[in-house]
């Protein structure tokens, strides 16, 4: 009796656990980002001048968790073709962004370089003779909790030019991160899938407000990753 009122009882808390895990993972993968404009926020990045650089491509929520953090996302870059700064040295102010999440304006977690083949000193090369770079930015808060990272993605000249972006240096280095980023690759033990989906709406076309003064084509790239 004992045997079959512990499998009972063992089945039932399995089942308890199973539904609570079922349930927990349906929230969490419940939408895949949203619009910062809806809680006050902006899909431009405050250059600290009175202008902005554009939030241009949007890892999903519906991600693989294990990209959805610093880390886990400093791991996929690298898989990508970016890597953290040369020597960890970062050259400049840091750039917040207001995702509407409730936290207000944030500073970026961190900024990643292209890396030229090399994920240990490539960004150092990037430094010098410029290339494509991104900062990003969680949305995580009480009011917009989805875990979307949001890129900030440019290509810049290099640094006798002051690292300023190339003309249509922001959609061109959306393209080419995407480009980058769609299929399969691979990076410290892990496999990454990469799916990608062009999106309008979020933010206007036109340079009014752009830093720079570069106009972009209003697309918002969303990247869905998934870990094999």
């Amino acid at each position: 009796m004992f045997t079959t009122i512990s499998a009972v009882v063992l089945a039932g808390v399995f089942a308890a656990s199973s539904a609570a895990y079922g349930a927990l993972a349906q929230k969490r993968a419940s939408t895949a980002f949203e619009n910062p404009a809806s809680g006050g926020g902006s899909m431009f990045v405050d250059t600290l001048n009175g202008l902005g650089e554009p939030l241009n491509v949007i890892i999903s929520g519906l991600s693989s968790p294990e990209v959805l953090n610093e880390d886990g996302l400093i791991n996929y870059a690298k898989a990508i073709g970016f890597s953290t700064e040369c020597f960890g040295i970062h050259l400049g102010d840091p750039f917040p962004a207001n995702l509407g999440d409730g936290h207000g304006p944030v500073n970026q977690t961190v900024e990643l370089r292209q890396d030229f083949g090399s994920s240990g000193v490539g960004t150092c090369l990037e430094s010098l003779i410029g290339g494509n770079h991104f900062r990003v930015y969680f949305q995580n808060g009480p009011s917009a909790n989805t875990g979307a990272a949001f890129l900030a993605v440019s290509k810049e000249k290099s640094v006798s030019d002051h690292h300023d972006i190339v003309t249509d240096g922001y959609d061109i280095g959306r393209d080419a991160l995407v480009s980058a980023a769609v299929g399969t690759h691979d990076f410290g033990g892990k496999t990454y899938v990469t799916a990608a989906e062009n999106i309008t709406g979020l933010m206007a076309v036109g340079s009014q407000g752009v830093n720079h003064g570069i106009a972009v084509d209003g697309i918002v790239t969303l990247l869905t990753v998934t870990v094999q």
